[in-house]
């Protein structure tokens, strides 16, 4: 199931994250070579480049979090005995579902008031509402990866000094 999970994690987010990238990459390429050597940049292109920022950022999220790949704190951990390990890890995860889910709902709330508002970027006149229920479907689904880990058997004091959880 995990290997499952991880291979649709990597077709859906991350290779939506990867495309924003790429998308991020190219139109910073096209926009320095137009004020450089046509002294004219893509018209909107701030606007571009901030939602696609907010793509690869919150696209990676889910992957981050189920790749074990995030900045973590582990001064304290040669004073936890090995018997609290997997309690701990299981609780961050906990916590972190839980973060994660608060914030998805935040994200729900401030979409709904985009689309209610009609509220569009400056420049280009689009829509905002998308972008905020992308962000919103992304932090659900972190939250549901944390929430995984969670419930998940075999969590011990490997895992926890690992990282690994596949």
């Amino acid at each position: 199931m995990f290997k499952h999970l991880d291979k649709l994690l990597n077709r859906s987010t991350g290779l939506t994250a990867a495309t924003a990238l790429f998308s991020l990459m190219s139109l910073t390429l096209v926009d320095v070579t137009g004020r450089k050597f046509f002294n004219n940049s893509v018209p909107g292109g701030l606007e571009l480049t901030e939602i696609l920022m907010v793509i690869v950022i919150f696209g990676a999220l889910p992957l981050v979090s189920w790749r074990s790949e995030h900045v973590v704190f582990d001064s304290l951990d040669p004073f936890i005995p090995d018997w609290l390990k997997g309690i701990q890890l299981r609780l961050v995860h906990l916590v972190s579902a839980s973060v994660f889910g608060f914030l998805a709902q935040l994200m729900v709330m401030r979409a709904q008031r985009f689309a209610e508002y009609g509220d569009t970027t400056v420049h280009l006149q689009l829509s905002i509402a998308p972008v905020a229920w992308i962000m919103a479907a992304l932090l659900a689904i972190t939250a549901l990866v944390h929430l995984l880990f969670v419930f998940k058997p075999g969590i011990n004091s490997a895992a926890a000094d690992s990282g690994a959880h596949s």
